[in-house]
C-alpha cells in the first residue's frame, strides 16, 4: 500500500473481483484488487488497454449493470460500503459523495440540452435549491474551471464548445456538489498537448481547493509524473506494483512496470531507442498459469523451478522500502533490471 494507512483512507478497495459471464466463458476483468486513497492525494492507475483500470473504477461508483456484472469484495467510500448498495442509494451517492470525469465529453454531454442545464440538473439532484440558484452555481463552476464569459456560455450547447472547453464543462459538472472522491478516466486523451497541460493543472488546483481524494486513470506515464502522488500498475485485471510515484518512476520493481517506462521516448538528451514490451496482453477468458505476465517477460528464465509459469506470485511489500509492493517472483529485481540512476521522465 501507500505510505498512508487504511485508517486515514477515504476510498478503500479490498479484494475487488469483477467478472462478466459471456457466451465464450467468464471474463475475469478484475481479480483481487486492493488499494486505498486518502483525502488530498492522487492515485494514478496505469496499464495497457484491457488491464482493468476503467472496469475497477466504474465498480467504485456502482456503474456496472448488475444483470451483467458479478462484483464481490469491498469498496468503502467515506466508510460507506458500495458493494451491495441499492440503486436508490447509489443515485444519491453518485454525483454527491463521488463523481467521475469521463474520457469523451462529446458523448457524455447531451447534445439537446445546454451545458448550464446539465450542470444545474446534477446540482439540483442533490441540493434542494431554486432553478435560479442552481444557474448561479453553474455559472460559478464554469468560471472556476476557466471557461471565459460563463454567463453567456452557460446557455450554450455542447457543440458550441471546443474540445477543451467541453472537458472543462464535464469537470464543472463533476465538482458541482463538492464530492470528496473524484475519478478521472483518461480525461486528457483526446486533447492536444497545450490543453492537456491546462486540464491537468486545473484538476490539481481544484483538488487543493476541495481536498478530494482523486483516482486518475491513464496509460500516459508522463501525465502520472505530473499529477500523481502514488501509482497502481495493473496488468490482466490485477495489481502488479503499487507505491509512491517518485520511487516507481525512478526504480520500478516489476518487469511490466519497467517495460512501460522503457517504451516511452526520452524527452531530453540524445535520442534513445525504444524498447517496447513484446507480445500482447492475455485474454481475460483464459489467463495463463502462474504469473499472467510470464509469456511476455524476458526475466522468467532467471527464476528457478519454473515458478513464473506455475505459481501465481503474491503482492508483497518490498523489504526495507516503506509503501512499495510488487507481484513478482524475482528476489532482487534491482540487479536484474540494471536500473538507471535517474528516470528518463521529467
Amino acid at each position: 500500500m501507500s505510505e498512508n494507512t487504511h485508517e486515514d483512507a477515504y476510498l478503500e478497495v479490498t479484494d475487488l473481483q469483477v467478472q462478466f459471464p459471456t457466451a465464450d466463458g467468464l471474463v475475469r476483468a478484475v481479480q483481487g484488487l486492493s488499494y486505498s486513497v486518502p483525502l488530498g492525494r492522487t492515485l494514478a492507475i496505469v496499464g495497457e488497454s484491457g488491464s482493468g483500470k476503467s472496469v475497477s473504477s466504474m465498480a467504485v461508483l456502482g456503474l456496472h449493470d448488475r444483470k451483467v456484472a458479478r462484483i464481490s469484495g469491498s469498496i468503502k467510500v467515506g466508510g460507506r460500503e458500495i458493494v451491495g448498495m441499492s440503486e436508490k442509494e447509489l443515485e444519491g451517492f453518485r454525483g454527491g459523495g463521488a463523481a467521475m470525469i469521463f474520457q469523451d465529453p462529446q458523448s457524455s454531454l447531451h447534445p439537446y440540452f445546454t451545458v448550464g442545464d446539465q450542470i444545474m440538473e446534477s446540482y439540483r439532484a442533490h441540493t434542494k435549491v431554486s432553478k435560479r440558484a442552481a444557474k448561479e452555481r453553474a455559472i460559478d463552476m464554469l468560471n472556476r474551471v476557466g471557461i471565459p464569459n460563463p454567463k453567456r456560455r452557460v446557455d450554450q450547447y455542447p457543440h458550441e464548445f471546443s474540445g477543451g472547453m467541453r472537458q472543462r464543462a464535464m469537470i464543472a459538472m463533476a465538482l458541482v456538489n463538492d464530492p470528496k472522491l473524484l475519478i478521472a478516466d483518461e480525461p486528457t486523451t483526446a486533447l492536444d498537448v497545450t490543453v492537456q497541460a491546462q486540464i491537468l493543472d486545473l484538476i490539481a488546483d481544484l483538488q487543493r481547493d476541495f481536498g478530494s481524494a482523486v483516482v486518475f486513470i491513464t496509460h500516459d506515464l508522463g501525465v502520472v509524473a505530473e499529477i500523481a502522488d502514488d501509482i497502481l500498475v495493473m496488468y490482466a485485471g490485477t495489481a502488479v506494483e503499487h507505491g509512491p510515484v517518485k520511487k516507481i518512476l525512478a526504480e520500478p520493481l516489476h518487469p511490466y512496470a519497467w517495460g512501460l517506462l522503457e517504451s516511452i521516448p526520452a524527452l531530453t538528451g540524445d535520442p534513445q531507442p525504444l524498447h517496447p514490451i513484446p507480445g500482447t496482453p492475455p485474454s481475460l477468458l483464459a489467463l495463463p498459469s502462474g504469473c499472467p505476465f510470464h509469456p511476455r517477460c524476458e526475466f522468467k528464465d532467471r527464476v528457478p523451478n519454473n515458478h513464473c509459469t506455475t505459481l501465481r506470485p503474491d503482492l508483497i511489500p518490498r523489504t526495507g522500502d516503506l509503501g512499495r509492493t510488487s507481484r513478482c517472483h524475482l528476489k532482487d529485481p534491482d540487479q536484474v533490471f540494471e536500473l538507471e540512476v535517474l528516470p528518463r521522465l521529467p
